[in-house]
């Protein structure tokens, strides 16, 4: 496992090397300070870019408070979030949560992400589609894979309850006015199986439920962790949830914004930013080989940009997802079901009715100018996942079990600890 506090992007001195990777790897050199020695996340560190800086003191944080990884001191990666820091930086992305908490063993809900506010049906947009273990459920990726193109708000959920996620979308698709001729619909519907906190076969979530989470979906601050699809699920043997993060690019590269939604469920060895959490804190995949924290689960990644792309580099950009899921210490088992979805909203390739039915030319970003992109999924999802965590509340459900949140105060504190440690040594 890496140790270091950052990661630092090789230079590239080879003549031989593409004038766009080039041109990648100048900025972002640039965009790291030198090394130094800081080593802890309690102190601002000017060598650290995964470490605030002199301007941005990290708060002390309570115990059991929830709180974003930025909060605590984790800067993931080299470049900037946006604003929200949500999935919603990107332009028209809107996100809606419906969370049923009913008794004692109802813990499960719905999240849909609409990729832009009008007619997804009559304007669709380019995407692409990419698993790492293929254990689940994805409806509608066979014909994302075959058109590279999205026609419905992107619907997530518990395993049992992709039906009504179907249902909830072919039922938002017809009821559009401009959409009375339309007689077949590709929902696009992902689950993961929250049946440890959640009474999964009494399917309790409802088409009006999946109906409710879109129609309500905004485009503001992304609600995270106990919430809407992730309210049941979890990460590495703690509470899991729904995770956001988005990075965008500097001018230079194009200035286009890349935003990250996770619902995680997944399994492994907890790393954060590059610090073995899950083992200095005793709960991980293989330990003593009989610790139930094992590496099965799911995760599914939702990945939009506003970058004029084609589907095939979305579906480039969706397979690097799981590089991001990689650092956190997944090892994608045997049963988990890794699944990412990415798609652009940008006008030039939107597949608008008129352009569906005639040849048409559009403005792109070319191959050689991909690579910021595909470091910005990277660490958009890595941070997701973290976020996803940190925010998460601990809960009881189904036959008295329970999933504890992961404390913050002690990630920060196990955090500056190692670091400390290692830079003694």
């Amino acid at each position: 496992m890496a140790k270091a506090n950052k990661r630092t992007p090789p230079v590239d001195d080879n003549a031989s090397a593409s004038p766009g990777r080039r041109r990648f790897m100048t900025a972002l050199v640039a965009m790291v300070p030198t090394i130094a020695s800081a080593t802890d996340l309690t102190r601002p560190a000017a060598a650290a870019a995964s470490l605030p800086g002199p301007s941005e003191r990290v708060p002390d944080i309570l115990p059991n408070r929830p709180a974003r990884a930025r909060d605590i001191g984790i800067r993931t990666g080299v470049l900037s979030p946006g604003p929200m820091n949500a999935i919603t930086d990107v332009a028209g992305v809107a996100v809606g949560h419906v969370t049923l908490n009913e008794g004692d063993s109802i813990r499960t809900g719905v999240t849909a992400i609409l990729p832009h506010g009008g007619n997804l049906f009559q304007e669709k947009v380019p995407a692409g589609f990419a698993r790492g273990n293929g254990f689940g459920k994805f409806a509608g990726s066979t014909q994302i894979e075959e058109l590279g193109e999205i026609e419905t708000p992107i619907v997530l959920t518990n395993t049992l309850s992709v039906a009504e996620g179907i249902a909830g979308c072919v039922e938002w698709t017809l009821s559009h006015p401009g959409n009375e001729q339309v007689v077949s619909v590709n929902a696009v519907v992902g689950e993961t199986n929250d049946h440890y906190l959640n009474d999964i076969r009494a399917r309790a979530v409802l088409k009006q439920h999946v109906l409710d989470a879109i129609r309500t979906a905004t485009n503001g601050p992304v609600m995270e962790g106990s919430v809407g699809a992730g309210t049941g699920t979890q990460a590495f043997g703690w509470k899991g949830g729904i995770g956001t993060s988005s990075r965008i690019l500097p001018t230079g590269l194009g200035g286009y914004t890349v935003g990250a939604l996770v619902q995680t469920n997944y399994g492994g060895t907890l790393s954060i930013d590059g610090t073995p959490v899950g083992q200095l804190l005793g709960r991980y995949y293989l330990k003593d080989e009989i610790d139930d924290h094992g590496g099965d689960g799911s995760v599914v990644i939702v990945i939009g940009t506003d970058a004029p792309l084609s589907d095939r580099n979305l579906t480039r950009m969706a397979r690097r997802a799981f590089l991001g899921i990689a650092r956190t210490g997944s090892s994608m088992a045997n049963g988990s079901g890794d699944y990412a979805i990415c798609f652009s909203t940008a006008l030039p390739v939107r597949r608008t009715r008129e352009r569906r039915q005639n040849v048409a030319t559009f403005a792109e970003v070319p191959n050689e100018m991909v690579s910021p992109l595909f470091q910005a999924v990277s660490e958009a999802v890595e941070e997701a996942v973290y976020n996803a965590m940190l925010m998460a509340s601990t809960v009881s459900g189904r036959d008295n079990h329970r999933l504890d949140a992961i404390s913050p105060r002690v990630v920060k504190d196990t955090i500056a600890r190692y670091r400390g440690q290692n830079t003694a040594g």
